[in-house]
């Protein structure tokens, strides 16, 4: 983790919200509360001009707005193998639905990992992008997430997937 980490902070209906780049690319979005999630060195560099930072807060307003339902930036996942396999399943459940942990543990072809998806899902450093909180318990309801079930409900409503139609955030 010696290389150089940069980012912003933005605001956002779920609270202010700090996007982290490298020169690979995304590398977090760390809610207000978040303290250890997410592994980064001790030294962050300000820098709001960087183009993936410019580009994240962009693309993470137009979602707050209701106008865009998939996230197209360069990441920098890093974590283990069945983490990073994980948080690439994440990407693939649709904009306005859910999955189950169990139905994310198929996924990636690990049907019986359904606790080391919740704890792989607990270390997404990439909440909204790869979106977490559309994983829900096998009775459909809302389970942790980083930046807690009120800030989860909110997104799932933003998305229409929990039946209560509400106005865009923002």
């Amino acid at each position: 983790m010696g290389d150089p980490h940069y980012y912003a902070t933005m605001s956002s209906p779920v609270g202010e919200l700090t996007l982290v780049d490298t020169e690979v690319g995304l590398r977090a979005i760390l809610w207000p509360d978040d303290d250890d999630r997410v592994k980064l060195p001790d030294a962050l560099h300000e820098a709001p001009e960087r183009p993936v930072l410019m580009a994240a807060r962009e693309q993470l307003s137009e979602y707050f707005a209701g106008e865009r339902t998939e996230f197209d930036l360069p990441l920098d996942l890093r974590g283990t193998d069945f983490q990073r396999a994980a948080w690439k399943a994440l990407a693939e459940i649709p904009y306005g639905s859910t999955a189950s942990y169990a139905e994310q543990a198929e996924r990636i072809g690990r049907p019986t990992a359904v606790r080391a998806i919740g704890a792989a899902n607990g270390r997404n450093p990439l909440s909204i992008v790869l979106p977490c909180h559309r994983v829900v318990a096998s009775n459909g309801s809302l389970t942790g997430f980083a930046g807690g079930l009120d800030s989860k409900r909110l997104l799932l409503q933003l998305e229409g997937a929990l039946g209560d139609p509400v106005l865009p955030l923002g």
